[in-house]
């Protein structure tokens, strides 16, 4: 069992990948990612604050580093991402005096910024998170306040996919978000999609983010329903952001130094059920992406609650196989 791989596994079903930073690609994760997976998404370094931290600067280190590397190791990229409310500088949104800049200088920059990232990784890249979490979930409103609403209107999310059509190559181009999934959002997500469908938008596929955890009861039939719908508005479906943690979002505990035995079964439970889910619907679903390697780093220590480890991974603190694993592999 040990010398099964992930992507080979897979290689008939979809892509597999993992969220990477640059320290990934030594050691044990530079390992586990060369045997198992064939698609890489840059967890941080390709988000605007960090590649674009200025007007007139990029930087283009850390993911120079990842093309590299997938080049090296015949992987793909996804690109991650273009427009989000999180993570982008304020020189975005302002002009040389310091006031809130125009709707045209906005999407002027936004142009340049999605140009200049198409062009230098479209020999790589296959996939382009273009808008990411731009449906409201926390009030009855449909589209998330941000500053590219603000300036630009309503009608950012479609000029964003528009600018990136002109420049992305073959690459497909990706609506992103969390929860999209559960039918509260699914609902809002399915209408702002077919709307911009219906306008001509340039959307090729949907991400579904799958933060998840072990105690979701309705994962499955929610999951389903949602890849079920998504599909009916013919787009593909690439799960994005794969991890499934032992808390319940609400959960604040603490206590916990490792992960007990009954939290890592439940664990092996659902990532063999939700697998089973994305063979059924192959069809569709193009690729896979786990948000990380190994529990050795993740997203969600310390979040949502501060000083608390997780383990939501296919691979243990010490890059060792967990049944989570090995469940997903024997079908």
């Amino acid at each position: 069992m040990l010398n099964l791989s992930l992507a080979k596994t897979y290689k008939d079903y979809f892509k597999i990948g993992a969220a990477v930073t640059a320290k990934d690609l030594e050691g044990v994760h530079r390992d586990i990612l060369l045997k198992h997976f064939n698609s890489l998404t840059p967890e941080n370094a390709m988000k605007f604050e960090n590649i674009h931290p200025e007007e007139q600067r990029y930087n283009f280190e850390e993911v120079a580093r990842i093309k590299e590397f997938a080049i090296k190791n015949d992987m793909k990229l996804r690109g991650h991402t273009f427009v989000w409310h999180n993570q982008t500088p304020g020189w975005v949104f302002l002009d040389k005096n310091g006031e809130e800049a125009s709707k045209e200088l906005v999407i002027e920059r936004l142009r340049e910024h999605i140009k200049t990232l198409c062009e230098r990784y479209k020999d790589v890249v296959y996939a382009w998170d273009v808008v990411n979490e731009a449906v409201e979930d926390k009030t009855e409103k449909l589209l998330r306040e941000s500053n590219w609403r603000k300036i630009i209107g309503d009608d950012y999310i479609k000029i964003a996919f528009e600018i990136a059509r002109e420049y992305a190559g073959d690459a497909k181009l990706f609506y992103n978000d969390y929860n999209n999934e559960m039918p509260y959002k699914l609902e809002k997500t399915y209408k702002v999609l077919k709307e911009l469908l219906e306008r001509g938008t340039p959307i090729d596929g949907i991400g579904i983010q799958a933060h998840w955890n072990i105690w979701d009861k309705n994962l499955v039939s929610n999951l389903k329903k949602a890849i079920e719908v998504y599909a009916s508005l013919g787009l593909e479906i690439h799960i994005t952001e794969l991890d499934i943690s032992v808390f319940e979002f609400e959960d604040k505990r603490t206590d916990l130094f490792e992960p007990t035995p009954e939290m890592l079964e439940l664990q092996a439970k659902v990532y063999e059920d939700v697998f089973a889910v994305f063979r059924e619907y192959k069809d569709v679903i193009t690729s896979v992406t786990l948000w990380g390697i190994s529990d050795r780093h993740t997203w969600k220590d310390n979040f949502p609650v501060k000083g608390r480890k997780d383990w939501p991974l296919l691979f243990d603190v010490n890059g060792k196989p967990k049944e989570a694993l090995y469940r997903i592999l024997r079908f």
